[in-house]
């Protein structure tokens, strides 16, 4: 299905069965894209695990994916490179330049 297989922008959601946490894992490191992930459990500490096992530039852990301008935002793979917000958003976009003047 294209919503799965594509980066797609809400109110969209693809619903898949998977058999088991790796099988999860599998599906969601299977696709060319890594903005943002959001795991869902009553216990934390294994969807935080889970959500260390697949590769996107945002986790989310019983929360929507989301932006914050206090913490870096961006994503891997086809979902792009470096980050926009906080100091890294901020360097990103600044052009560093030695200037020397000797005496």
């Amino acid at each position: 299905m294209a919503a799965f297989d594509e980066e797609t922008f809400g109110p969209v959601a693809a619903i898949t069965a998977a058999r088991d946490d790796d099988h999860a894992v599998e599906l969601a490191n299977s696709t060319d894209y890594g903005l943002g992930l959001s795991v869902w459990s009553g216990a934390t500490e294994h969807a935080v695990a889970v959500a260390r096992r697949i590769t996107s530039g945002a986790a989310f852990v019983n929360a929507i994916v989301a932006s914050d301008p206090r913490v870096p935002f961006g994503g891997t793979k086809r979902s792009g490179y470096g980050r926009e917000l906080a100091d890294a958003g901020l360097l990103a976009f600044t052009n560093t330049r030695t200037f020397w003047v000797a005496s």
